[in-house]
């Protein structure tokens, strides 16, 4: 008689062997696909993010101006500054144009440079920076300031006392008014102290007259270092007129 076999049918075992292999089977499709796509939805999330982002800053209403800062005003009057300025209030504060804003500030003849920037998130920033008075000029009664770049931007009351005066001839050009105003905002501190006023004709024709009535006939702007070191030495000396136009050959007149 046949002996009976021991060992268990294979059909479950198989069943389950085919199961498994179809599983991990899908999964590694799952994965080749996810690789494939994981790119794709990256790129999706981050342009998702982007226009999002851009909504924000530029359109939406919760990034828009709602004042203004300003710094550096002396001379200026601050509600002036914000007037001329005209920052649009309301606007999405990426979309003002800075560069309108600074020109307009620019116009103001007391300003000699300004900066205007984004202070976030809802503040435009105003940096000024005003001219410096080097002299003033009285024409008419009307005392006015003078920079070192020839520039009358300002008014007085009276001429200050720590301040020369610059006065000028009919005719006197822009240029030789500006090029006074180099020549004073050269003058070293012991020196500018003594001058009552500065007479000025043209570009090369600028005289310093002293408090003490003597006078420097000092001509244009340039060497003015060697001019100033050339007087501090003359002026030891008795007269009534010193020229140093000429720094290398200065003369007296008693």
């Amino acid at each position: 008689m046949p002996r009976a076999s021991t060992r268990p049918p294979r059909d479950g075992a198989d069943e389950r062997t085919v199961r498994i292999a179809r599983k991990r089977f899908a999964r590694r499709q799952w994965a080749r696909r996810w690789l494939a796509l994981r790119g794709l939805v990256a790129l999706l999330l981050v342009a998702a993010l982007l226009a999002g982002a851009a909504w924000l800053v530029f359109f939406s209403s919760v990034l828009v101006v709602k004042g203004v800062e300003i710094t550096g005003t002396d001379v200026l009057d601050r509600a002036e500054v914000r007037r001329t300025a005209a920052v649009p209030m309301g606007e999405p504060l990426a979309r003002v144009g800075l560069d309108e804003i600074k020109a307009r500030v620019e116009s103001l003849a007391p300003v000699k440079s300004v900066d205007v920037s984004r202070s976030w998130p809802n503040r435009v920033r105003i940096a000024v920076r005003e001219r410096r008075a080097v002299a003033v000029v009285e024409r008419d009664g009307v005392v006015r300031g003078l920079d070192d770049e020839g520039v009358l931007f300002r008014t007085y009351p009276s001429v200050p006392s720590r301040l020369p005066v610059v006065r000028v001839v009919a005719g006197t050009r822009a240029e030789a008014l500006a090029e006074a105003a180099r020549v004073v905002d050269a003058l070293p501190g012991n020196l500018a102290a003594k001058v009552d006023h500065v007479s000025v004709k043209t570009v090369d024709s600028i005289s310093l007259d002293l408090r003490n009535g003597r006078s420097i006939f000092w001509g244009s702007a340039a060497e003015s270092d060697e001019k100033a070191a050339v007087i501090k030495v003359l002026l030891e000396q008795q007269a009534s007129v010193y020229d140093v136009s000429v720094p290398g050959q200065p003369t007296i007149r008693r």
